[in-house]
């Protein structure tokens, strides 16, 4: 691993190893994710330090290089959604979107990022799934696209969510590293309340994530509603069932006012019928939770099609007779291919190649 994957206790570890007092943890600590001047997050790591001793900080690189991401290239969307492509030590390509509120009052942001360089799942209505699966991110990866971030628009964002590149709990040993990093203190500092973690429907993850401390938000891809339909549109229902992953989503431990948010992306003839729309209440019963209706967003060459507006409308409003919160999530940064499903970490001239990431806002 690289020095900035290792949480605070491996770092104590590490000072211990090396014979230094126990407060060089945090010294060091604060040295790979401490905020800079304005409270800012600064990528580029001084190879000098005020407070880390010289020769632990070369004997601590020794062991575990640091493994910098570099910005290739950034899209300025018309709505305000800007997309970051990054690369990484080993020439691999990731995407991360910085997503502003349209309530500019509230000056709020959500920042989607990337835990794998690809994805192994194989979703049939996501491009990410046609780059086939590269390698897990590091945790020293994936937050140093929130200190990039954060260093080039000068603001911290309000909310971290991994919905971009990958399957985060394909990855959840890093995640959850960088969940820990992320949140700390003397760090970036973010509420756990203000992180998401997304996934397809791994059931193991989301197990292994309910163990994290301080625990995260968890959405779940839920996109049809019977094991058939799902299992055409995202193989991993082929190896963890409608049934196995709700029963994950009742035992996933959640505090007071939280609730799992379930994604359902709409394609029309699919999965949007007055059937599926009655179901939804009746899979989700006794789940604290809230649904996302995310419309389809074209990509070539792929056989599906986005309803029409009033069939979205049609299908929300028989899911709210239920009683269950419902929201449709309309595209954004889609004139830059950053919208749900149309990015694919490439260059410029190749923007028109989609892979799959999050990138919307809420609309009650």
């Amino acid at each position: 691993m690289d020095l900035r994957s290792f949480t605070i206790a491996e770092l104590r570890e590490q000072v211990a190893r090396a014979g230094e007092p126990p407060f060089r943890a945090e010294q060091v600590f604060r040295w790979l994710h401490g905020l800079g001047s304005g409270g800012i997050g600064s990528v580029r790591i001084p190879l000098a330090s005020s407070t880390v001793p010289r020769a632990l900080r070369d004997l601590l690189l020794a062991n575990a290089p640091l493994a910098p991401l570099s910005l290739a290239e950034t899209f300025a969307s018309s709505d305000g959604t800007q997309k970051f492509r990054f690369q990484t030590h080993d020439g691999r390509a990731i995407e991360t979107v910085l997503i502003p509120d349209d309530k500019q009052e509230r000056s709020k942001l959500t920042l989607c990022i990337s835990s794998q360089a690809g994805c192994a799942w194989g979703c049939a209505f996501c491009a990410t799934a046609t780059l086939g699966f590269g390698r897990h991110l590091t945790a020293g990866e994936i937050v140093e696209q929130l200190y990039w971030v954060m260093e080039k628009v000068g603001q911290k964002p309000t909310n971290i969510v991994f919905m971009g590149m990958g399957e985060p709990l394909h990855n959840v040993e890093q995640v959850t590293r960088a969940l820990a990093n992320i949140s700390h203190p003397w760090g970036a500092g973010l509420s756990p309340r203000r992180i998401t973690v997304s996934t397809s429907g791994v059931v193991t993850g989301i197990d292994l994530l309910a163990k994290t401390r301080p625990l995260p938000n968890l959405a779940i891809s839920l996109n049809a509603t019977t094991d058939d339909i799902r299992s055409q549109l995202m193989p991993v229902n082929r190896r963890w069932n409608l049934e196995a992953l709700l029963a994950a989503a009742r035992r996933f431990p959640l505090g007071h006012h939280r609730r799992i948010t379930f994604e359902y992306v709409l394609f029309a003839g699919v999965n949007d019928s007055d059937i599926d729309a009655a179901r939804i209440p009746r899979l989700l019963a006794n789940i604290p939770s809230k649904v996302n209706l995310i419309p389809w967003n074209p990509v070539p060459g792929l056989p599906f099609q986005r309803p029409s507006e009033q069939r979205i409308l049609a299908f929300q409003n028989l899911v709210r007779r239920a009683d269950l919160p419902v929201y449709i999530r309309t595209p954004r940064g889609d004139d830059t291919a950053a919208a749900c499903g149309q990015l694919a970490a490439r260059s410029r001239d190749a923007s028109a190649d989609l892979f799959d990431i999050k990138a919307t806002r809420h609309v009650s």
